[in-house]
């Protein structure tokens, strides 16, 4: 079975602008691919180093996508594995806590209690 909680890497601004909107339409990569891509608990270490090295202020939004509906699919993605992505909008009633995006010193994401 899926995981139910998973979770949404992004910026600080973009943070910002969902809570002002209460939705997020995605980041530019999202929109440039036609979805808003998400990381399951176990893929978030892998998807943090390979498109957000370096990046600095980021935020981990958990999302309940039981929240969501029919807008997720469980895609194939990196080498094979399957990813959730919404084809729609995040909107900020799904999203169950955001924390400043760490790592622990094995490398691990830490998650939100």
């Amino acid at each position: 079975m899926p995981d139910q909680i998973v979770y949404k890497i992004m910026s600080s601004t973009e943070l910002e602008q969902m809570r002002r909107d209460g939705l997020f339409r995605g980041s530019r990569a999202d929109v440039a691919d036609g979805y808003i891509h998400l990381s399951c608990a176990s893929q978030l270490g892998a998807t943090l180093d390979k498109h957000f090295s370096g990046v600095n202020g980021l935020v981990l939004a958990a999302v309940d996508l039981a929240r969501l509906g029919h807008t997720v699919r469980w895609e194939p993605s990196r080498g094979g594995q399957l990813f959730p992505h919404i084809h729609g909008v995040l909107t900020m009633d799904a999203v169950v806590s955001v924390v400043p995006l760490e790592r622990a010193p094995d490398g691990a994401v830490k998650l939100p209690a």
